[in-house]
């Protein structure tokens, strides 16, 4: 049989998961790991952080020192881990709604302050636990269930709004493109601040059925057929990037001081023990 080293990152016990067949957040999960693995982090120096959903659900299956939190609170439980133990690497797990909705601000000044931490977005374009309503990011048109005609607010794109509040790297990727989502995540960890990367994940229950997309195999076919690499994007004139194409890979990265030293900066001036 073939070894697969990143399934010591499991709890085993917990497994099997409780997400529905064909949910692609079990492929980001797996990433993940994947990426901590080929970084050399271990199960002693790295904690994982979530809030509340579908997305957040992962780090319950994640055999390291773990954090399911409030809504939308990820991001701040996290900066208070990476504030008190500077030298753990963490990572927040988070979904489109625990994110840019009730987390909204905490994304928005995580990324100013460039703190160093890991955000993985789980994006399935909908709030898919609690009751399949649209979420800041459900596109224009698609149905939920506080949009049964379509949704008609404008989605927000996150890598975009990651990179003008602040975040020194930011990417993104999907469930089919597996390996270059490893890529982007572990590449994530080597930045210095506050990294982003969103994973486009299918949700073929309360996404999927409701929009009449199909099974989650045609979803996966819709992100292969639809994904451009971003070198090839930003050569499309504008005209061919129209309907449902949308660019994959790194959008921004930048050096810049991390919250985390300056913090360090701060305790030294008042005279306290840095760590």
């Amino acid at each position: 049989m073939l070894e697969r080293s990143y399934e010591k990152f499991f709890r085993q016990n917990r497994l099997p998961h409780l997400w529905c067949p064909g949910c692609g957040n079990g492929i980001v999960m797996k990433a993940i790991v994947q990426a901590i693995e080929k970084k050399g982090w271990t199960q002693d120096n790295t904690v994982i952080v979530s809030g509340i959903g579908c997305s957040s659900r992962a780090s319950g299956y994640m055999d390291f020192d773990t954090l399911h939190t409030a809504h939308g609170r990820a991001i701040p439980f996290a900066t208070g881990i990476k504030l008190a133990k500077p030298k753990l690497n963490v990572v927040v797990i988070t979904g489109d709604g625990d994110c840019t909705a009730i987390g909204g601000n905490h994304f928005i000044h995580g990324c100013r302050r460039n703190i160093d931490l890991n955000v993985i977005l789980f994006n399935n374009n909908i709030y898919g636990m609690t009751g399949g309503q649209a979420s800041p990011m459900t596109p224009l048109g698609k149905k939920a269930t506080t949009a049964p005609y379509g949704s008609i607010d404008r989605p927000f794109d996150a890598c975009n709004l990651a990179i003008a509040a602040g975040a020194t790297y930011v990417a993104r990727s999907t469930a089919f493109h597996v390996q270059h989502l490893v890529t982007m995540i572990k590449d994530s960890f080597d930045n210095e601040g506050f990294s982003f990367v969103e994973a486009l994940v299918q949700c073929p229950t309360a996404y999927g059925r409701r929009n009449r997309i199909g099974e989650p195999a045609k979803m996966m076919q819709w992100m292969k057929d639809n994904a451009v690499m971003k070198n090839a994007w930003d050569k499309l004139p504008d005209d061919k990037k129209a309907g449902e194409k949308f660019p994959i890979g790194l959008f921004y990265k930048t050096e810049n001081e991390s919250y985390n030293i300056a913090y360090q900066k701060v305790i030294q001036a008042a005279g306290g023990v840095t760590k």
